[in-house]
């Protein structure tokens, strides 16, 4: 290869790369201004070695050298120096590039530098903040008032045109929940003494809660059938959010979700009435339940979505694929929770089906050789749909929006499938045909993970392109050789692909080429972010709760970023504040802090052992009883007219008191629900207790809450990682913590002002 062709393809003239090649593939561009020494060229090397790539590309890019050829070498610094120092004393401009041209460095004779390429590409040059960097050289620039400088700021996009004139850009408002978070922070950092106490409060009343609900269980016969439904859904929308390693929202969001779910669930029924009653169907009968409630039942458990997002459209807009999913998984579990709950305590409930696994997949139910697999399935196979077409139709196309109406057709017709067999109805040939063809409604669950599974390889690759706003994790992870080895295998394919076929090959060649990197990259990922929870858990719950709070909040600033596309947005959540607790959990997180070994692993497998035991709450769930499928008088049980009707019945069976303890212990369910869980803020340590005992033992008791155990659980058995797991983190000696970053300097005071002609005011002094 010639140098011409390198260049033309990459610059636009000896000093500048092209606009073209900059915008292929979303490359992040940093202009800086290095030292001319080694370290400038080691930091190349080390680029090009941390993409794994095997081979870089060199060339001078100045018209006199456009015949030379462009000399390809592996990455080492004291070859590449060597070459340099070949081409003579006198400064040049020179192009150093990755075999597939997807990032390179173009070194000018002045000054400058302009990196661009992926971000770990460019951490390796300029360090692990690359937005500050692009910062940096912007604000330099304008210090200086160097023009050249102020036209590659513009260029490269770190500023914008006009910028030394130009107004503050004109952010979105905040919506109410962004309010709602912002009143609550203002009020920790000017009134943490009154939020300690709040704290507490809070833990009485959730404790308050229990007490109550407890008391239904032994006032209220048949009352004890409902919690065993409530925790099999909540251990079901856990383990979704466990798995979703790519969600944006916290699990205490999807507890209120699901309580919104159950509490919109009479709303639901009002509807079927209403509708059943506009079309002068009989609220009882069995068409009814099939061609009435379906759709509506189907439609409304969105319904939840629709008010989120309503109270939340800011942070609708920095949504991950898997946040849909994870949030129709918890409006659909509070559907089903109030039917189900409904259907146990009044003895009429479905039998469980015997192909799922009752830890698995709660909820699940056969009758009359019809599967289904749960209202939770069903709503979150609906909301993975719209995850993937939401997010990924900018890359992937919008024909992905086929998906949402096709996910809610094979949702309804399961729920037709059961609502008939119930009911004693056939499903005509088509449809019959249809519903055997999908699987006869045991394909659901297989979709819902399908979905799970794409919408986390689409949020980490979407995210890697907007790497550069968002802090690294600390230490290294365990699997960083295999994502440079799977990096640099990408490149020799993209290298390896001839430029003579059509643009449509070449680009679904480079997508094959790509596909196995970005696996490989997505599980390196997920395996240090597990890696720094555990490491972060052997520290302590202070340690823990920074860590998890920084790992579910720099995705959300990766895909707030993404899905601006480049346009104004609100800085939320806040990103000095989650630079500052990197830091602070790269000098916290040392080796030697672990003890012995931890087996957290075996606690969840017994646990999941217990629940699927003959101890375990499903075994305390009420025999099933259903009605003959010819029994139409009773109609399907599992119908919310004629549960409404149920469950008045089974009320008037207790007294005035016994009526008002159902209540409040229901409405406790639903409050509990909503308060309590949310990962904490602060946790009292030990230094605490010894500067303020007081505001420690606050904090202590603020953390008693029934939500916040789990939290301070993982903290102390975390004390028994194994020190090998640290040293996975963290190899050889710790790194040490990065610079925060600079704070404005302080201008001092104000000169004196001037007049016309440029002398001070005050009285002239004579010679």
């Amino acid at each position: 290869m010639l140098t011409r062709d390198l260049v033309l393809r990459l610059c636009a003239d000896a000093t500048e790369f092209d606009r073209g090649w900059l915008s292929e593939g979303g490359k992040t561009i940093v202009p800086y201004l290095p030292a001319r020494d080694v370290a400038l060229v080691h930091g190349i090397v080390e680029g090009a070695r941390e993409m794994g790539a095997e081979r870089i590309l060199v060339a001078r890019t100045r018209a006199e050298y456009a015949y030379d050829p462009v000399v390809a070498m592996v990455p080492d610094t004291e070859d590449l120096v060597d070459l340099i120092r070949g081409w003579g004393q006198r400064p040049t401009d020179f192009l150093v590039a990755l075999e597939d041209l997807s990032g390179a460095v173009l070194v000018t004779a002045s000054e400058l530098t302009v990196a661009a390429g992926p971000v770990p590409f460019l951490r390796a040059l300029i360090g692990p903040d690359v937005g500050r960097a692009r910062a940096a050289f912007a604000e330099h620039a304008l210090d200086r008032q160097d023009t050249s400088l102020i036209q590659t700021a513009i260029r490269y996009g770190c500023l914008e045109p006009g910028a030394r004139h130009a107004r503050t850009p004109r952010l979105p408002r905040p919506d109410a929940a962004e309010r709602l978070v912002a009143t609550a922070a203002r009020l920790r950092d000017q009134a943490p003494g009154g939020v300690a106490v709040l704290r507490v409060l809070r833990s009485a009343a959730t404790w308050a809660m229990v007490i109550l609900i407890a008391s239904g269980l032994f006032l209220a016969p048949g009352f004890g059938a409902a919690p065993p439904v409530l925790l099999g859904l909540a251990w079901l929308v856990l383990m979704a959010a466990t798995l979703a390693r790519s969600r944006t929202v916290a699990f205490s969001v999807l507890l209120r979700m699901v309580a919104l779910g159950a509490a919109i669930a009479p709303a639901i029924g009002l509807a079927e009435v209403a509708l059943a009653s506009g079309l002068g169907l009989p609220v009882t009968d069995r068409f009814t339940a099939v061609y009435v409630g379906v759709p509506v039942e189907e439609m409304g458990k969105l319904a939840p979505l629709l008010l989120f997002r309503l109270f939340a459209r800011r942070r609708f807009a920095r949504f991950a694929a898997v946040d849909y999913l994870l949030l129709g998984v918890a409006a659909g579990a509070g559907f089903q929770l109030a039917e189900g709950a409904a259907a146990a305590v009044t003895g009429a409930v479905l039998p469980p089906a015997a192909s799922y696994a009752p830890w698995a997949l709660p909820g699940a139910t056969a009758f009359a050789g019809t599967y289904f697999a749960g209202h939770a399935i069903t709503t979150g196979l609906v909301g993975g749909a719209v995850g993937l077409a939401v997010v990924g139709r900018r890359r992937l196309g919008y024909k992905l929006w086929l998906l949402p109406p096709l996910a809610l057709g094979l949702a309804a017709l399961d729920h037709v499938a059961l609502n008939a067999a119930a009911s004693g109805l056939r499903l005509t040939p088509v449809t019959a045909a249809v519903y055997d063809a999908t699987g006869a409604g045991r394909s659901v669950a297989w979709l819902l993970l399908l979905f799970l599974v794409a919408g986390i390889v689409l949020d980490h690759h979407l995210a890697r392109t907007v790497d550069d706003v968002v802090p690294p994790l600390p230490g290294s992870s365990p699997w960083a050789g295999l994502a440079r080895r799977a990096r640099g295998r990408a490149i020799q394919r993209r290298a390896a692909i001839p430029s003579d076929i059509s643009s449509t090959f070449q680009r679904l060649a480079r997508v094959r080429a790509g596909l196995p990197a970005s696996l490989a990259l997505t599980l390196a990922e997920l395996a240090h972010e597990v890696v720094v929870a555990l490491v972060a858990a052997a520290r302590g719950p202070a340690t823990l709760v920074v860590a998890l709070r920084l790992l579910r909040e720099r995705r959300e600033i990766g895909m707030g970023a993404y899905r601006a596309r480049g346009r104004p947005r609100r800085d939320a959540p806040p990103r000095a504040d989650l630079w500052r607790a990197r830091e602070w959990l790269v000098a916290t997180m040392l080796p030697g802090a672990a003890a012995a070994l931890v087996l957290v692993p075996l606690a969840a497998a017994a646990s999941a052992f217990a629940w699927r035991g003959p101890s375990g709450p499903a075994a305390s769930w009420p025999a099933p009883s259903w009605p003959a499928a010819s029994d139409s008088s009773g109609g399907p049980v599992a119908y919310l007219p004629l549960l409404a009707d149920d469950i008045g019945r089974w009320l008037q069976g207790f007294s005035p008191t016994g009526q008002n303890v159902v209540l409040a212990a229901t409405v406790s369910v639903l409050l509990l629900l909503c308060t309590g869980w949310a990962t904490p803020h602060d946790v009292p340590t030990s230094e605490r207790f010894l500067h303020d005992p007081w505001a420690a033992i606050l904090g202590v008791l603020g953390l008693l809450a029934p939500g916040q155990l789990g939290h301070l659980l993982l903290g102390l058995l975390g004390g028994l990682v194994p020190r090998s797991l640290i040293a996975t983190l963290y190899d050889g000696d710790p790194p040490p913590p990065d610079p925060p970053p600079p704070e404005p300097e302080d201008p001092g005071p104000e000169p004196p002002r001037r007049r016309r002609h440029g002398r001070p005011r005050g009285r002239r002094r004579r010679a």
